[in-house]
C-alpha cells in the first residue's frame, strides 16, 4: 500500500506535480499514465523514496508492507551474490546468500561437527526451507517458461545477455519475490506477444497491489482497475481501465467546454447590460456596479478547459545524398567465448532502403547493429561503406549518450550552430525549457530516447542504424517516429518489435536471424516482429 499526502514536486522553475493526496490500496491495480516528459519517472522515484538533490519535494509518502520495484534500466551486475541470472532472481528472497552461507556451514560441519556448527547449519537450512528454497528450482523454471527465457541462460553472466533476455530476468526477480506491492516501470519492454499475454495473466491473478507505468495499451486495459493521469503538473484519478479513462477524460473535457462556453455567454451578456446602464440614472449606475461584481466573480471561478493533447510530429532534415550502395555486409560472424551468435551474415543496402532485422531475443540483432555501427568488432567478416556515407546510430541502451554532459551540450558538435537553434531542435522532440540543462541520468527513458533522436536530427547522417528506438516512448511518439522515418530520404537498418512503428516505417527488406537470410519484405514477416 502507498499513502501519499500533499505531495508536490518541482525541478528548477518547473512544477512537475502540484500538491496532491491519494492512496494506492491493498489489491488495487493502478496505471500511471502521461506523455513522455510529463514527470512519471520523477514521480515514481519520489514514491519509491529516492529524492535526488535537484528536486524540491513537499508532502509525505508512506509505504505499508513489502515492496518490489522493476526499474527501466537494469542494475549492472545484478543484485545477487554472483553476477548471473539465477543468483539475481534468488536474491529477491535472499536465497542466494543463504545458499552460499549453507555451503560454508556444511564444510565447517564436516570438518568439525560441534554443537555450534550443527546449530549454525540447522538454522540456515530451516530459513532456506521457510523461504521456499527447496521449491525455488520449479518456481524459477515456471517463470522462465512463461516469459520465454531458456533456463540455461540463467547460468550465464548478466552482462552477456541481450536487452530482452535481461528484461525477462529482472521481471522474474520481481515476480519471484512475491511482494505485497509491485511497482513496474515499462514491464513489457522487449517482450514478445506470448510473454506479454503471460504477464497480463500473472498481474491479473496477483493478489497484491500493482502500480505500473506503461505505454503498452493492452496491459493497461487488461490488468488495471484505476488510472492516475499526470499532465501539466496535475494528477487526476479515474476508476476503470485505460479505455474507460480515455472515455471519462473526453467526457470531462467536453463538459468543461460546455460549462466554459455558458460562462462566457453569461459574462458577455452581463457586461453588455452593465455598459448600457452606465451614465444613466443613479439607480441604474448602482445596478451596473452590481453586475460588474458578478462578472468579476464569474471570471474568478471560470472553468479552465483542458486542452486536447497536440499531435506529436517529429522531423529529420533532408540528408546529404549518399552513393547508390551505402553499405555492404560480408560474412560477419560474432562469438562470445564459445558461443557463436552470428556465423555468416551477408546483405547489401541500396540508397533509400528500409531494412528490418527480425529474430528472437539472443539471435544477435543488437550484436549485428553494433558491428555495423563500429562499436563492436566482429570476429569474422567486414562492413563496407559506400561513397559519401555518414552513419547515425541509435543504441538500445543509449550508450551513445554522455551522462556527464547536459542535454544541450550533446549538440555542441552538431550542424545546428547557435543555442537558439539547438533549443528549438530539442523542443521539437519534446525537450523544452530547463530540460536543456539536465543531465541524461535525470531524464526519463522516453526523454533519453528523444535526445538520441534529436542528436541524429542534428547530424549529417544519411544511414541510420536503429536498435529498438521506440522503447519507453508513448504511443503518440511511436507513431510519430515511424511516420518520420518513413518520410525520411536516407537509408535505414532497424531492430524493432513495435508493430505500429514497423507498419509506419514500411520496410523494403528483412534480415532474418538466426537463419541469416536476406529477403525482400513480405507481409507475413510482420507477425515475426512480436515473437522476440
Amino acid at each position: 500500500m502507498l499513502i501519499v499526502r500533499d505531495l508536490g514536486i518541482e525541478i528548477g522553475a518547473r512544477r512537475i506535480l502540484s500538491p496532491v493526496s491519494f492512496t494506492v490500496g491493498n489489491g488495487e491495480k493502478v496505471g500511471l499514465v502521461g506523455r513522455n516528459g510529463a514527470g512519471k519517472s520523477t514521480l515514481l522515484s519520489v514514491l519509491l523514496g529516492n529524492t535526488p538533490e535537484h528536486l524540491r519535494i513537499t508532502g509525505t509518502v508512506q509505504h505499508q508492507g513489502t515492496l518490489s520495484h522493476l526499474p527501466q534500466e537494469p542494475v549492472e551486475g545484478g543484485l545477487g551474490v554472483e553476477p548471473i541470472g539465477l543468483s539475481h532472481v534468488l536474491s529477491a528472497r535472499g536465497l542466494d546468500q543463504i545458499d552460499a552461507d549453507m555451503q560454508h556451514a556444511r564444510h565447517a560441519l564436516a570438518a568439525d561437527p560441534t554443537d555450534e556448527t550443527i546449530e549454525r547449519f540447522t538454522s540456515l537450512e530451516e530459513t532456506f526451507r521457510e523461504r521456499g528454497g527447496y521449491e525455488a528450482e520449479s518456481e524459477v523454471a515456471r517463470l522462465a517458461d512463461g516469459l520465454g527465457l531458456a533456463e540455461q541462460l540463467l547460468l550465464e553472466d548478466l552482462s552477456s545477455l541481450s536487452g530482452g533476455q535481461r528484461r525477462r530476468v529482472d521481471l522474474m526477480r520481481v515476480l519471484y519475490e512475491q511482494p505485497e506491492t509491485m511497482v513496474l516501470d515499462e514491464p513489457t519492454n522487449h517482450l514478445d506477444k506470448a510473454a506479454k499475454g503471460w504477464l497480463f495473466d500473472e498481474l491479473e491473478q496477483f493478489r497484491g497491489t500493482v502500480l505500473v507505468i506503461s505505454h503498452d495499451l493492452p496491459l493497461l486495459d487488461k490488468s488495471i482497475d484505476r488510472v492516475l493521469a499526470l499532465r501539466d503538473g496535475q494528477l487526476r484519478e479515474y476508476k476503470g481501465n485505460y479505455t474507460k479513462f480515455l472515455q471519462q477524460e473526453e467526457t470531462r473535457r467536453l463538459g468543461e467546454e460546455k460549462l466554459g462556453a455558458h460562462q462566457d455567454e453569461q459574462i458577455a451578456r452581463m457586461k453588455t447590460l452593465a455598459d448600457s446602464m452606465r451614465g444613466q440614472t443613479e439607480k441604474r449606475a448602482r445596478l451596473a456596479k452590481v453586475l460588474d461584481r458578478k462578472v468579476e466573480k464569474l471570471q474568478d471561478s471560470h472553468v479552465e478547459v483542458t486542452k486536447k493533447e497536440r499531435k506529436v510530429v517529429f522531423k529529420l532534415p533532408h540528408p546529404p545524398r549518399s552513393g547508390d550502395v551505402p553499405m555492404t555486409v560480408e560474412h560477419v560472424g560474432v562469438r562470445y567465448g564459445p558461443v557463436e551468435v552470428l556465423r555468416d551474415v551477408n546483405f547489401i543496402t541500396r540508397r533509400g532502403d528500409r531494412i528490418l532485422i527480425v529474430g528472437k531475443n539472443g539471435a544477435g540483432k543488437s550484436s549485428l547493429l553494433r558491428c555495423l555501427a563500429g562499436t563492436q568488432k566482429a570476429q569474422t567478416g567486414v562492413v563496407k561503406f559506400g561513397a559519401n556515407v555518414t552513419v547515425g546510430y541509435f543504441a538500445q541502451e543509449h550508450e551513445q549518450l554522455d551522462f556527464s554532459k547536459s542535454v544541450l551540450d550533446h549538440l555542441e558538435n552538431a550542424t545546428v550552430v547557435t543555442e537558439v537553434q539547438r533549443r528549438a531542435l530539442l523542443g521539437a522532440f519534446g525537450l523544452k525549457g530547463s530540460a536543456a540543462h539536465q543531465l541524461p541520468g535525470t531524464l526519463s527513458g522516453g526523454e533519453r530516447a528523444k535526445l538520441a533522436i534529436a542528436i541524429l536530427a542534428a547530424s549529417d547522417a544519411n544511414l541510420l542504424l536503429l536498435d529498438e528506438p521506440t522503447n519507453n516512448l508513448d504511443p503518440a511518439s511511436v507513431e510519430a517516429l515511424g511516420v518520420m522515418m518513413h518520410q525520411w530520404k536516407g537509408t535505414i537498418v532497424a531492430v524493432s518489435h513495435e508493430r505500429p512503428f514497423v507498419e509506419a516505417l514500411n520496410p523494403t527488406h528483412a534480415v532474418l536471424l538466426p537463419e541469416e537470410y536476406f529477403d525482400l519484405w513480405r507481409d507475413d514477416y510482420m507477425d515475426l516482429i512480436e515473437r522476440r
